[in-house]
């Protein structure tokens, strides 16, 4: 790949896992509204589902540009920052925008088609969400916790929804519990990934949870929305498919993500690199055997 294609694949964070959680996330919502094959082919789902992909990865390079100078004390964010100092951050800035603002126009039009308001209501809101959690002066990255459940709410739960009223105008409400559940584990592995980059992260003034708890409180709030996230996604999924979806999903996110943050809370050290690489695949796999799930 030619060097602009993998600066801009960079600056969009499109490396494995990321990627691949990416599109599960934009797609999750339509597969179990749909709960077929065919119901995906209404020309909606795809809009909204390209809607989704642009407000993620939009977003992702909006951080990116929002976070260079942090990025750049940081030793395992080498080729992110490089790139996007290539780039340009004031261009990448331009791009997310451009790539924001098309996510919006593609739900208002699924919206218009469906006549479901809510499509944009939730591209709107997610929208509005990345660029607080960004931008001074509200910076919601600044703010501990608060940021972390406006990220994982924007790029988790809104695109859930938004895919899902593309394809239904309500919400099954036992879709409900396995929504929450998989919200509260992505706050928790984001609590838990915010801990590598506390030393850059202080330095800049991101008050994020790991700044304001330390390792160890941040590992003590990894672990309570684990938990929390898992019970819920374990009894939603149960109910929805029985217990052989529910055990080997839930098992397969729970080892490798509280094993990381056990170490923490023992004083442990734990990279980037290490979660990326170890932690993280596995709850990849369980993501796509989820969006998968409802379609067999």
């Amino acid at each position: 790949m030619p060097r602009l294609g993998r600066d801009v694949a960079a600056i969009h964070r499109l490396q494995l896992p990321f990627s691949v959680n990416c599109l599960c996330y934009a797609t999750w919502g339509a597969t179990t509204a749909a709960g077929e094959p065919a119901r995906l082919a209404h020309p909606a789902v795809p809009t909204a589902i390209t809607a989704n992909l642009l407000l993620i990865v939009g977003a992702l390079a909006l951080n990116t540009a929002a976070d260079t100078g942090t990025d750049e004390r940081h030793p395992e964010r080498a080729v992110l920052t490089a790139a996007a100092r290539r780039f340009g951050t004031r261009r990448v800035v331009r791009w997310s925008a451009g790539e924001l603002g098309v996510a919006v126009v593609l739900a208002g039009s699924v919206a218009a088609g469906t006549g479901r308001p809510l499509v944009l209501a939730a591209a709107i809101a997610a929208g509005t969400l990345q660029v607080l959690y960004n931008v001074e002066p509200v910076r919601l990255k600044r703010r501990g916790l608060p940021g972390v459940v406006a990220f994982c709410a924007a790029v988790l739960v809104l695109p859930f929804l938004l895919a899902y009223w593309s394809v239904r105008p309500a919400v099954d409400p036992a879709a409900w519990p396995v929504v929450a559940g998989v919200g509260l584990v992505a706050i928790g592995r984001m609590t838990l990934w915010s801990v590598p980059d506390r030393t850059a992260d202080a330095a800049t003034g991101l008050r994020t949870p790991a700044v304001r708890h330390g390792p160890r409180g941040a590992a003590a709030v990894c672990l309570a929305a684990i938990l929390t996230g898992l019970t819920l996604t374990a009894w939603g999924l149960w109910r929805q498919h029985g217990p052989g979806w529910a055990v080997p999903l839930v098992t397969m996110q729970a080892w490798p993500l509280l094993s990381a943050a056990a170490l923490l809370f023992r004083g442990s050290p734990v990279t980037s690199t290490r979660l990326r690489g170890r932690a993280f695949p596995p709850t990849t796999i369980a993501m796509i055997a989820m969006t998968l799930a409802p379609l067999t």
